[in-house]
């Protein structure tokens, strides 16, 4: 596939010098709010938010090859502070935070006020779109027509999209898939939603690895993922330790990934701490862990560069561009 200039040059923005993707993601909103402050998260003002998500940029992302910034706390207030350096790239999240609908027929939207077109004009090298996805959930050809919208408007900017689908039961007597499910849903999504004008898929890991220790299973199921993806992939961390992520991502790359996007793994704990104490965790556990996963990721992941081509440069392209 030949990506426009735009994007080619926004996912270069993003990835190493070895064309893999190590996303900081701190683009949580509500949830972080809960983790800031469990038994009042209402209390956590929305200064408050915006000052630990410039902390923890300034001191982590240095590490990372892009953050992912929500538009709300997140995105302008590290641009402007000076918090998320300029070689960073900045992918910027355009859906409303959660979900309407019944939680077995779950609905997405872009967020009221923003869009595509602003997150490019602002300077962003790339937008995240999270969607809550099953195939046979009643809402998900409406999901469907939601990234397919989104996609069009990329296209139209000529700015890279990074799609989220987070599974979900639609059975309202079963609160989480079992492993099986889980399994299916998480590929079939790549397959049914990359089409779409998805440039990077955000992926879940495919199993619960709780349920299947054999490590050599998880790469053949991620495997399996990249089989189904039209497009690049990225492993989220969602709520994994540091230490099972690396082994997630392992399997992940050599399953074909082409990189991660992880944020709780690496600075979860500094929702806990404050002041010195949480300036020294950032700058040397959470720093050090983003490190180790982009030095991974560099070394093991699929280059997005070997499923595109960039657009012709030849004499004179500048005219009818």
């Amino acid at each position: 596939m030949i990506l426009s200039l735009g994007k080619w040059r926004g996912l270069q923005q993003c990835s190493t010098p070895t064309g893999a993707i190590a996303l900081l993601a701190l683009d949580h909103r509500n949830n972080l709010r809960t983790a800031l402050l469990p038994n009042v998260p209402d209390g956590v003002t929305d200064e408050m938010l915006s000052a630990f998500k410039v902390e923890v940029i300034q001191h982590v992302s240095p590490a990372a090859s892009a953050a992912l910034l929500d538009p709300e706390f997140g995105a302008a207030q590290c641009v402007t502070s000076g918090s998320l350096p300029g070689q960073v790239g900045l992918v910027v999240a355009v859906e409303a935070t959660g979900y309407s609908g019944d939680p077995t027929a779950r609905g997405s939207k872009v967020l009221p006020g923003w869009s595509v077109a602003k997150a490019k004009r602002m300077g962003a090298s790339g937008v995240k779109l999270l969607v809550y996805y099953h195939p046979e959930a009643p809402t998900a050809s409406e999901i469907e027509a939601l990234v397919k919208q989104v996609g069009e408007d990329c296209v139209r900017e000529e700015i890279p999209l990074f799609l989220e689908p987070l599974s979900y039961s639609p059975d309202p007597n079963q609160k989480k898939l079992p492993p099986d499910e889980r399994r299916a849903v998480v590929v079939e999504s790549a397959r049914r939603l990359t089409p779409l004008g998805v440039d990077i898929l955000k992926a879940e890991f495919p199993l619960d690895t709780t349920a299947e220790p054999d490590e050599h299973v998880w790469e053949a199921v991620c495997a399996d993922l990249s089989a189904a993806s039209r497009t690049p992939w990225v492993l989220l961390s969602a709520s994994v330790g540091f230490d099972v992520f690396l082994k997630q991502v392992t399997a992940a790359c050599r399953g074909g990934a082409s990189g991660v996007a992880v944020g709780r793994a690496v600075w979860q704990e500094a929702t806990t701490l404050s002041g010195d104490k949480r300036l020294a965790f950032l700058q040397h556990t959470a720093r050090t862990r983003m490190e180790r996963a982009t030095a991974l990721c560099s070394a093991l992941a699929r280059p997005w560069e070997t499923f595109y081509e960039p657009p012709s440069s030849a004499g004179g392209w500048y005219a009818d561009y």
